[in-house]
């Protein structure tokens, strides 16, 4: 009887431990022993805030055009709504996704079609001496360590409107930042 007892007391226990950890969430950054970032599984599903069409940073342009959509998750979009700022364990997904004319019922424009890569933009201040790093996943890379410093970091530093994301190309947060006064116009210049 007392084993009996001690085992029913040891599972409700370990039932309570559970219920008290916090649950391991993809909406926040996730990293291995080895510092790299896991890919978020969920993140279609986080607020979508923008699809470029054919964006390149080179002045010879892209010969294929892509859409790049980019998403956040709901937490840190809500922060930044009150704030004009990223809290600390932002992520922002862009998606590309590679782009069609032709197909189905129609004959103009631009659809999306298969995904063709993902990009994770994190901010982690402890992490990270310069606060934001860049990962790329390839393929179905579900793991990947961060990019070189003078990949992405420094044109985010020289390029985004608010800390280290392209506000700019956000029409929804744009107001936000311009009203909390984090928002650099000049970054608006084509260079």
């Amino acid at each position: 009887m007392k084993k009996n007892a001690l085992g029913i007391l040891l599972a409700v226990f370990c039932l309570a431990m559970l219920a008290a950890a916090p649950e391991s969430s993809s909406d926040h950054p996730q990293f291995t022993a080895k510092n790299e970032l896991m890919a978020p599984a969920d993140y279609r599903q986080w607020v979508f805030l923008s699809s470029g069409l054919g964006m390149s940073y080179s002045p010879q342009g892209a010969d294929h055009p892509m859409f790049t959509n980019v998403f956040v998750p709901q937490w840190a979009y809500n922060e930044f709504l009150k704030s004009g700022k990223w809290p600390d364990h932002s992520m922002f997904v862009v998606e590309d996704r590679g782009s069609e004319t032709k197909g189905s019922i129609n004959h103009g424009g631009r659809f999306q079609t298969d995904r063709m890569g993902m990009a994770v933009e994190v901010k982690d201040e402890a992490r990270f001496p310069d606060k934001w790093a860049y990962f790329g996943f390839n393929g179905d890379a579900q793991t990947s360590s961060a990019a070189p410093k003078q990949v992405c970091w420094q044109c985010h530093e020289d390029h985004a409107a608010v800390e280290h994301t392209f506000v700019q190309f956000y029409p929804t947060l744009k107001p936000v930042a311009q009203k909390f006064g984090t928002y650099k116009a000049s970054r608006e210049q084509v260079q």
